[in-house]
């Protein structure tokens, strides 16, 4: 299973690379193997600001549609537009073109409560 040390992580099984005040979030490649096939994403909160923990967007699958939460509280300014006509790109690359948004980090403080990469490979037994 891939968990690249770089990232951190969150117990809703997302990730978040942070790069200076901004974060771009996706799902893991745990969450992608245990939903399936991904078939739609949906994000209706472009420029919004959001509280850490407020649903985001949804992933539809083959087999279930699952809530996306926002992992750290700021705008969301950016939506990966490919994943409109290409959203298997979050099976086969979840870390890279299965990106799904980035958010202008409101609160720096809450970067600290990310888990780390060992902190989530103990979550999910890896």
């Amino acid at each position: 299973m891939n968990i690249p040390s770089n990232l951190k992580y969150t117990k809703d099984h997302e990730w978040v690379l942070i790069e200076g005040d901004v974060a771009t979030v996706g799902i893991t490649d745990f969450a992608q193997k245990e939903l399936g096939d991904i078939v739609y994403v949906e994000v209706e909160t472009l420029d919004q600001t959001l509280d850490k923990d407020e649903v985001f967007g949804t992933v539809e699958a083959v087999k279930t549609v699952s809530d996306l939460f926002l992992p750290l509280s700021g705008e969301i300014f950016e939506f990966n537009d490919d994943l409109e006509r290409n959203p298997e790109s979050v099976n086969s690359d979840p870390y890279g073109k299965g990106w799904m948004i980035k958010v202008k980090i409101a609160n720096e403080a809450e970067v600290e409560q990310l888990l780390s990469s060992e902190d989530y490979k103990q979550l999910i037994g890896a």
